[in-house]
């Protein structure tokens, strides 16, 4: 196998941003409410149980303390039998078992809230990513915006879990056990977890600051990485044809190594913030029971105090032993979600107008009306296009590439709009910029010239056409557009499976399918975009005549580059640099002697010449042939 050449560099991983500023995550806050409002109640249940639980976490030290001053008994004390075991032990056993209890009935109230928050949130961004404009489609990232997506759903349940599973239980903990240490004992006690707790978080938080960045930059390449790795099996066939495994392989390793290198360094600075984080945890342990220890000694404490006293330390530092964690992956879900909410927020460059009405097709006229049209202002594609499709015309659209014939079906279809003051189109009179979008595309049906299938069945992609068409319906409209007796010949027939983008079928069969799940739709309106591009020549002549039958009646647009499939056409429109050159019938444009005789002329010279290439050549009668086929 022939080794790629040297892979192209990876474009420098773009500087992480700065630190994000709060005001940015309480907006993001702001614009989770409203999923999480339906709930209201259960949330206040949920918090009413996480309260319950750490009350009783907190009892349990207090109770463990009268435990171990109980066992201080004479030996033979009656009292040893009957409280210690059957008083405090079971009131022990209780608490523990209350806690637990509590903080499962937190989390299956809970369940709901998030899981439904989160499937809210998931469908209203698919929802509007397939409102949003041809352009951006066209622009997107598959990878990346796949892993936006899936990175900002799950932020939501981990936002979630971590503030109200740990984060929220952890501060009403220390606040009871400030409390209790305030109440029980002296001062003293209080100020050194107080000032203990200030110099974790403050230290957890400057620290896992300075590590978001490489927290950052390493999603950014994981990003990158996977979305190459998308790319390249997305376009498995252009990497075969130029034998550039390699090269593929070797951009992605590209990325998996940035990405190794930046999981290295923030794994390294995770070790750093752990070991800060357990050196003031030791401090402050040692502070607190050398205090309480001369308390014991002084005889101010009893053996009891010190336990509690190390129980209540060790309840408050084994989920501060995660802050450093909970405080990355709290702002880390904030970052996701932001990214998610900020696709919420892609405007939509074609959106139905204030007011729209649905399109009404009485007769199906299409007027195109000194359009101009541009994808980038310094491009500019269609200059003053004007013509009309009268209703139950066919009109045909033919030009070189580049023309702007489909332009115009992306037009007529709104994929996108034409500016104010540039040109209107309309059906029967109605602009297609005061009607809506849902109500005009269901009026017209589209075969495009470059069909791509959806990765299941063949009788899926057909009734795609018209979900909910009978079986009956679906072989008519395949029968029609001559495509029934290949399924049939297939094993599994009409739940044959047709790949990857419909991979597994040829061009011609591709577009088969999707001239047959046009005819289910049925529409008033057809768009033929080089409909029998990818067909054989008798292939195309006969679904020519169904495609004509099926254009009966009704108003078509075609858009051809093989002028001998428009020639019945009510008017051609011949177009050139984004101009109409010419308009007529075939007759007339022939007489014209112009740019479309021209077309003509060359395009069955060439016709001819292929048919005399094709024309089978008697072999020669003593040429031997072999059992393979091959001659000699």
């Amino acid at each position: 196998m022939r080794r790629g050449g040297p892979a192209l560099p990876l474009p420098a991983a773009p500087a992480a941003a700065g630190t994000r500023a709060a005001g940015t995550d309480w907006q993001t806050l702001k614009r989770l409410l409203p999923y999480l409002w339906p709930w209201r109640w259960r949330v206040a249940l949920a918090l009413a149980f996480l309260i319950a639980a750490k009350v009783a976490n907190v009892g349990v030290p207090v109770l463990l303390k009268h435990l171990v001053d109980a066992l201080d008994l004479k030996p033979g004390d009656p009292r040893a039998l009957l409280v210690v075991p059957a008083g405090l032990l079971l009131a022990y056993a209780g608490l523990r078992l209350a806690t637990s209890l509590f903080t499962e009935l937190r989390e299956l109230v809970f369940a709901k809230v998030s899981f439904g928050a989160s499937k809210q949130i998931a469908l209203e961004v698919f929802s509007h990513l397939q409102s949003l404009s041809l352009r951006f489609h066209l622009e997107r990232q598959t990878g990346g915006l796949t892993r936006d997506i899936e990175r900002g759903t799950r932020a939501l349940q981990s936002l979630v879990s971590y503030s109200l599973y740990t984060i929220v239980p952890t501060l009403i903990e220390v606040m009871l056990v400030l409390a209790v240490l305030g109440g029980r004992f002296d001062m003293g006690y209080v100020w050194i977890t107080l000032a203990a707790l200030v110099v974790y978080v403050v230290f957890t938080v400057a620290v896992t600051e300075w590590r978001n960045r490489f927290r950052r930059e390493m999603n950014e390449l994981d990003s990158r990485a996977h979305t190459r790795a998308i790319d390249a099996l997305l376009n498995y066939e252009t990497v075969k044809y130029f034998n550039n495994e390699h090269f593929e392989t070797h951009r992605y390793e590209q990325g998996l190594e940035a990405f190794r290198r930046a999981q290295v360094k923030s794994q390294t600075t995770l070790s750093l913030l752990n070991t800060g984080q357990q050196l003031v945890i030791a401090s402050s342990l040692v502070a607190m029971l050398w205090r309480a220890t001369e308390g014991v000694v002084a005889g101010r404490l009893t053996l009891g105090d010190l336990v509690m006293i190390n129980a209540f330390l060790i309840q408050l530092y084994i989920p501060l032993n995660f802050l450093g964690v909970l405080y990355r992956e709290v702002k880390q879900s904030l970052t996701d979600l932001e990214k998610m909410f900020g696709l919420l927020g892609r405007h939509r460059e074609v959106d139905d107008a204030s007011g729209a009405q649905p399109l009404v097709v009485r007769e199906g006229t299409v007027q195109f009306d000194n359009v101009h049209f541009s994808y980038d202002p310094a491009r500019p594609i269609l200059h003053g296009i004007s013509f009309e499709i009268p209703a139950g015309k066919t009109v045909a659209v033919v030009g070189p590439s580049g023309a702007g014939k489909s332009t115009l079906a992306r037009l007529l279809y709104r994929f996108y709009d034409v500016n104010a003051g540039q040109g209107a189109i309309t059906i029967d009179g109605q602009d297609l910029r005061a009607v809506t979008q849902a109500s005009l595309r269901a009026a017209i049906g589209i075969v495009p010239q470059d069909t791509v299938l959806f990765n299941d069945t063949v009788h899926y992609n057909i009734a795609y056409g018209r979900p909910g068409a009978g079986r009956d319906e679906v072989e008519a409209a395949a029968k029609a557009a001559h495509i029934h007796g290949f399924i049939a010949a297939t094993p599994h027939g009409y739940e044959t499976a047709v790949g990857e983008r419909g991979l597994k079928l040829s061009g011609g069969e591709k577009q088969r399918v999707a001239i047959a799940r046009t005819l289910l739709k049925n529409p008033p309106i057809l768009i033929f975009d080089e409909a029998t591009s990818a067909l054989d020549s008798a292939n195309e002549r006969a679904i020519q005549a169904e495609l004509k039958s099926a254009a009966a009646g009704k108003t078509a647009l075609v858009i051809a580059h093989r002028l001998s499939t428009v020639v019945d056409a009510h008017e051609i429109v011949v177009l050139e640099a984004g101009r109409v050159a010419e308009r007529g019938s075939h007759a007339q444009l022939l007489a014209l002697e112009g740019r479309y005789a021209q077309m003509w002329r060359l395009q069955q010279a060439g016709e001819e010449e292929s048919t005399v290439r094709a024309e089978p050549v008697e072999a020669p009668s003593q040429a031997p042939f072999d059992t393979s086929g091959r001659t000699d």
